[in-house]
């Protein structure tokens, strides 16, 4: 009766907000999990129907324990107004997109003239999501606008606006809009291209090749001295799959632009991405009906993201070699029974939970995955056996998708609503080197559980590490090369904040020292 009583109450609360935000006629907004005001997006002056989960989520996750600086609301103010002066088809945007024009030859180069940083997504969601925030970051720190390469629209179908009154889409009839995706390290505006050949910058912009392949002169981005060339540039570039942020810590000119912006280090990608990915309203619906449904009545929420990785990549990209993923489910249970996440089973079918009826408790569980076993054996326990402490524990699982199909818009559209229902939890085990659990740590303020995945037949121990940090991590960072920093020391530690990922010690990921 207490649970009905509860859910009754919700859906009331939820319908008058829904009214009150109805009537809202302010261009701001309160968002209480922020902290700070979060403007209307969309290409032109819009309503709260545009985007429903901007002005709804609260009414679905709890308040961020953490709160942004006066700084960065300010900044993010600023830039604001930046993009709605500079962007897509406005005066500015019309006069600077003419540079790119090789039979221009008057070009805009005063100090008022917009510049601009063009974003090319590329690999999966959780990739996509992670190298976009840093780009916008990249754009905060440097003054530029930024816009995405939305080729078939995935972008905009995934997300709403996130600035006001314009739109943060590159336009279809951007000059070089059709060379974009088969830019390579071989592009002669490649800036690691340009330092190899010793050419220096002669193009109306520069190319930026920030993915897998990238080799140490690409690298060289992340250095002091080569970002006082690229700032010169109106146009720069970028395709990306990591999230670079750590880095962008460590070259000297952002030292204390970061430090204002940031005080607390773990806070970069919590604050940005809740600033920046609010699901579209196709998303959002798949979002609430699930957690109606699956997840409203319970008292605590518990997400679990498992991700597998084909053997040969694993040895490829992390050094890591597997002989069997068999014990991952008993690896689930070792690590939710270990940490206390869920109460631990009665072996004994003869014996029952001793927890008095009143105050037994109602825990769900959200499962991830590609695949439906590992699902199916986690449901199959909790029915099968009921739990020393008497509280009632229900698993369930959105989809199983088996493949995953980057660019299907209806399997993207579960991924980013199954990473969102993932923050939503109070609680979060991910898998190792899954930009997937990356995101959802991010977004819910979520320090997680780390699965360590078996090398053999046996449950690792520990079955899992808790995260010191929330932040995603860096898998290629740079190594050498830079005048200003160096790679990480063999303790793991390189600056304050910045330390070697707990999933894999070639990479990195912002900390606070104060919880090391």
């Amino acid at each position: 009766m207490r649970k009905l009583v509860g859910f009754v109450l919700f859906s009331i609360i939820s319908f008058l907000v829904s009214l009150i935000l109805q009537q809202l006629s302010t261009p701001h907004i309160i968002h209480p999990h922020l902290h700070f005001t979060s403007p209307k997006g969309g290409s032109h002056k819009s309503s709260t129907k545009d985007c429903l989960s901007r002005y709804e989520s609260a009414l679905y996750r709890k308040e961020s324990p953490y709160k942004p600086s006066s700084y960065l609301i300010t900044k993010l103010r600023k830039y604001e107004k930046l993009h709605k002066r500079c962007g897509p088809y406005t005066e500015s945007y019309n006069r600077t997109v003419r540079n790119l024009d090789p039979d221009n030859h008057d070009r805009e180069t005063s100090d008022q003239a917009c510049k601009y940083l063009v974003q090319i997504p590329f690999d999966g969601l959780g990739n996509r999501i992670l190298s976009l925030a840093s780009a916008f970051l990249y754009a905060l720190l440097t003054d530029r606008v930024l816009l995405v390469y939305d080729k078939e629209g995935e972008t905009a179908d995934l997300f709403c606006e996130p600035f006001p009154e314009t739109t943060w889409i590159l336009p279809q009839d951007f000059p070089i809009r059709n060379r974009l995706e088969n830019m390579s390290q071989e592009s002669p505006e490649c800036y690691g291209n340009m330092l190899m050949n010793h050419s220096g910058i002669n193009s109306s912009f520069v190319y930026l090749h920030l993915i897998y392949t990238f080799d140490d002169y690409d690298k060289l981005f992340f250095c002091d001295q080569d970002q006082n060339f690229i700032q010169n540039v109106s146009w720069v570039i970028m395709k990306s799959q990591f999230y670079f942020a750590p880095s962008l810590f460590l070259i000297k000119s952002f030292e204390q632009e970061l430090a204002s912006l940031f005080p607390e280090k773990e806070t970069v990608f919590h604050f940005l991405g809740r600033y920046l990915f609010h699901p579209s309203n196709p998303v959002w619906e798949l979002i609430t009906r699930y957690h109606r449904t699956y997840l409203a009545k319970s008292d605590e929420k518990i997400g679990i993201q498992i991700r597998t990785f084909h053997p040969r990549f694993l040895a490829a990209a992390f050094n890591f070699t597997t002989s069997s993923l068999e014990p991952v489910p008993d690896t689930i249970l070792a690590c939710l029974f270990n940490n206390n996440l869920l109460p631990e089973i009665n072996i004994n079918e003869s014996q029952t939970g001793q927890k008095n009826e009143n105050s037994k408790s109602v825990k769900s569980v959200i499962v991830t995955s590609l695949t439906s076993k590992y699902y199916e054996k986690l449901r199959d326990v909790f029915w099968e056996h009921s739990t020393v402490t008497g509280d009632e524990v229900g698993v369930f699982q959105p989809s199983s998708e088996g493949d995953q199909k980057t660019g299907d818009k209806k399997h993207d559209r579960k991924a980013w609503a199954e990473i969102y229902l993932l923050s939503l939890t109070d609680k979060l085990i991910t898998s190792p080197w899954s930009t997937f659990g990356y995101v959802a740590q991010g977004l819910g303020g979520l320090r997680p559980w780390i699965l360590h995945m078996p090398k053999d037949e046996m449950v690792p121990d520990p079955p899992c590490t808790r995260a010191v940090s929330m932040e995603p991590c860096f898998h290629k960072p740079v190594v050498n090369g830079c005048k200003m920093r160096t790679a990480v020391d063999d303790t793991g530690a390189l600056d304050r904040y910045v330390r070697a990922c707990e999933d894999a010690s070639q990479g990195l990921k912002l900390v606070d020292p104060k919880a090391i």
